[in-house]
């Protein structure tokens, strides 16, 4: 919405400066148009068709780059940006919706009851720990009282979850939930009839290529306990081919 009104701005000024030119208007203040975020989009853009950086050095430029983000309205009441946390070179990486409370609180994605049951996952069904897997989230801060976050909040941070991705080149991803899905896989599609079956991501932006398995996230899943044997067998799939794919432990 901001690059579509700066557009419009550019051309009402050329305009103005046309009629100005014809003696039609006289001394008419110039607006200002706000380049601020086309620079960070190109500056991102420019980096994907370049030589990405990849592992620790990769995953840092893209902290830099996103900075003290306030590119959309959840800025104005997060305590912390959640960048994510884990492994920079790992083959998993795990993709979530957004911070809830707590990863407000400590800057940290999945440190709540949702994190802990996370965790479980992890180690006792794919035999990885937390620091052997790479976690975030689409959006990097909490929406208020934990709603969805909306598309344009997700519009603004999916160029750093690209990046992100990029940076961190994985053999798999696993995506918690709906959001987290819709918004990766450009999909309308709900989790229930998406989970447990192998997807494809493609970066714009580069020659990378993921498969993905979308599950139920864990809040779902401490609301609705008796989906926990659904995601289980999806976890178990996801370790097959984790192996297969030689990922390390």
């Amino acid at each position: 919405m901001r690059d579509e009104l700066n557009a419009l701005a550019a051309d009402l000024l050329a305009a103005v400066g046309d009629l100005q030119a014809r003696g039609a208007l006289v001394d008419l203040p110039r607006a200002e148009v706000d380049t601020a975020p086309q620079a960070a989009w190109a500056s991102l853009a420019a980096t994907s068709r370049t030589e990405v950086l990849v592992g620790e050095g990769g995953m840092r430029a893209v902290r830099d780059e996103l900075g003290d983000c306030s590119r959309c309205d959840l800025c104005k009441a997060r305590k912390n940006i959640v960048f994510g946390v884990g492994d920079p070179s790992a083959d998993l990486v795990v993709i979530g919706e957004g911070p809830g409370e707590q990863e407000d609180l400590q800057g940290e994605p999945f440190v709540g009851p949702a994190g802990q049951m996370l965790d479980k996952m992890l180690e006792n069904v794919l035999g990885l720990r937390r620091d052997q897997v790479y976690i975030l989230n689409v959006v990097k801060c909490r929406p208020p009282r934990n709603r969805n976050p909306l598309p344009e909040e997700v519009d603004a941070c999916m160029p750093f979850l690209r990046a992100q991705l990029r940076a961190l080149r994985p053999k798999l991803g696993l995506v918690l939930g709906s959001v987290a899905y819709k918004a990766l896989l450009q999909t309308t599609q709900g989790i229930t009839r998406s989970r447990g079956r192998w997807h494809v991501w493609r970066d714009p932006h580069s020659d990378l290529v993921l498969p993905v398995l979308p599950t139920f996230h864990p809040a779902y899943l401490l609301r609705q306990p008796q989906d926990k044997r659904l995601t289980f067998a999806d976890l178990k799939d996801l370790r097959a081919r984790y192996d297969q794919e030689g990922g390390r432990r």
